[in-house]
């Protein structure tokens, strides 16, 4: 696998339905997901769900956003062709005119570097937590590890994504 490392400049969009499934994507989206816009139109945003990826992460990110909260997250997302990318990732609600929530859109963009190997580390150890104790236990470790050092989630994430570290 090659790591891809996303362009300073550049911003990935997409929008899902209420179940995930891919409703639109900017060509960023399909340049570094290494996908024909055909290919993932209609199909679960999950698609380039990467297996380093905690899954008590994602229930996290959902929890919030489906109740009209933002998030933001590092996402490592995994390509076609086998390849692998890192993204600092913003979700939020999408509402129509009765504001009512009808589906999520997300903005990624370049991560900082120096947060990666410390979100690598975190993450390695709640799949870990996963593997052994399920889920839910591993978004309560996730949850507790990040109020240990003083943050709520998006504060940590925030707080990386600037400085890419938190002492």
């Amino acid at each position: 696998m090659h790591e891809l490392i996303l362009s300073n400049d550049i911003l990935i969009t997409s929008k899902t339905d209420l179940k995930g499934n891919i409703l639109y994507c900017n060509q960023a989206f399909l340049q570094y997901a290494e996908y024909d816009e055909n290919h993932v139109l209609f199909k679960p945003h999950n698609i380039i769900r990467h297996k380093d990826m905690p899954r008590s992460v994602f229930k996290l990110l959902w929890g919030h956003i489906a109740h009209g909260k933002e998030v933001f997250a590092f996402v490592k997302n995994l390509t076609k062709k086998g390849n692998f990318y890192w993204v600092f990732a913003n979700f939020t609600s999408n509402y129509d005119r009765n504001n009512n929530i009808i589906g999520y859109y997300s903005v990624r963009r370049k991560p900082n570097p120096k947060a990666i190997h410390m979100i690598s580390n975190l993450y390695n150890e709640i799949l870990m937590i996963e593997q052994q104790q399920g889920v839910a236990k591993a978004k309560e470790v996730l949850l507790a590890k990040v109020a240990d050092r003083g943050f709520e989630f998006n504060e940590f994430m925030l707080k990386l994504q600037k400085d890419g570290d938190v002492k």
